[in-house]
């Protein structure tokens, strides 16, 4: 995903890659970054599952005008998880999604093994119902289930196929569903 984001890079258009790491802590493994400028290191997993801290981090990072300028692109936040919370979740992801600048975002998820949230992947896709691609028909935006490495590089496929037409396209790839109009809130294309 990186390596073709960064090969479509070109002078008007920069995708900014972020990668946030939550399981006993939240770390942010990369801070947003230019694609073509990541050099990638593994993770590693470990203990908790700490979701509600990763929606509030993720949720202060987009709204941070200097990380995110509103002139970008509404960001695409992508949830990865093969467990369960095993902190307060449901506030920060109502928050992330219903509320300010992060609910003009396209939310993703994919849920890995059989000990994954259905509840909380479900919840953190509900205000992205469907996905457009450029001159392509809407897709309802369902979870996506792994439960092998070939569904792993089928959903990435997928997120970057969507975030690169979306860049060549003057048309949002998503509808969100309204929960309120706020003309203070600014920005995104």
């Amino acid at each position: 995903m990186i390596d073709s984001f960064s090969a479509e890079e070109r002078l008007e258009t920069e995708f900014l890659v972020s990668i946030i790491a939550f399981g006993d802590n939240v770390i942010e493994h990369l801070p947003p970054t230019r694609a073509s400028s990541v050099v990638w290191t593994n993770m590693t997993a470990d203990g908790s599952t700490s979701m509600g801290a990763a929606f509030t981090h993720t949720k202060r990072m987009i709204e941070d005008r200097s990380i995110v300028p509103s002139r970008s692109f509404s960001p695409i936040v992508v949830l990865v998880s093969d467990g369960q919370p095993t902190d307060a979740w449901e506030q920060p992801l109502d928050s992330l999604i219903s509320e300010g600048r992060s609910s003009k975002c396209c939310f993703m998820t994919m849920g890995i093994g059989k000990n994954v949230d259905m509840q909380v992947l479900e919840h953190f896709i509900s205000r992205t119902p469907e996905l457009k691609g450029a001159n392509v028909i809407s897709i309802r935006n369902t979870v996506f289930l792994a439960e092998d490495a070939d569904r792993i590089y089928e959903f990435f496929r997928m997120v970057t196929m969507s975030a690169i037409s979306w860049s060549k396209s003057n048309c949002p790839y998503f509808i969100p569903l309204p929960l309120k109009t706020d003309t203070e809130e600014g920005g995104y294309l």
